[in-house]
């Protein structure tokens, strides 16, 4: 199990993950659609994850949100690298009703981020833009290339769970041992 803590003057933040678990989820941010969401994340990654933050949220959720995926980065960045003995790629598709979302990474140990998500507005109190925000301090602070590619659907909470769950996908594969793969790459280190 891997911990990582982080403590600022607007969020205290502990994670504790298991990479290769069972999709059990322990997860209060104080934000409960992010919650919802982190909970699909880790239930169809095959992960165990607990977190456990307070954060400024009488402010607004962005703080909590932004540094909740610092966090993650930086736990699944102890537990995934050095790369080694992993498929390195991944890619997921997911359909909810109307909505489809697709997500392709790969495990470089190069950040960054293609996010074409035109969404926009609230799903309930969450501003639909800290999406972005967590998506992109997850990628950079893991560090991975990550694409993530709105299909269609009108739905915000059914394209933004998409998301979640498509990227669940592409790093369950990602990290599919291959014992084979030694170091999945031609410059033989990641």
């Amino acid at each position: 199990m891997i911990e990582v803590t982080r403590e600022t003057k607007e969020t205290q933040i502990s994670v504790r993950l298991k990479l290769y678990g069972s999709g059990n989820s322990k997860i209060s941010t104080g934000v409960g659609f992010f919650d919802h969401m982190l909970e699909s994340f880790t239930k169809h990654s095959h992960m165990d994850m607990e977190i456990d933050c307070s954060g400024d949220t009488h402010i607004d959720d962005h703080h909590t949100v932004e540094d909740v995926g610092i966090v993650i980065g930086q736990a699944l960045r102890k537990a995934i690298y050095p790369v080694e003995n992993i498929e390195r790629f991944g890619n997921g598709t997911v359909v909810m009703d109307e909505a489809s979302v697709s997500c392709d990474i790969d495990l470089s140990n190069r950040a960054f981020l293609v996010f074409e998500m035109p969404i926009d507005g609230k799903v309930g109190e969450f501003d639909v833009e800290l999406v972005e925000e967590f998506f992109r301090a997850l990628a950079f602070n893991l560090p991975m290339t990550m694409h993530l590619i709105y299909q269609r659907g009108k739905n915000r909470h059914h394209i933004i769970e998409a998301a979640f769950k498509a990227l669940a996908l592409s790093l369950r594969h990602a990290v599919t041992i291959n014992s084979s793969a030694g170091i999945p790459s031609t410059k033989g280190v990641l």
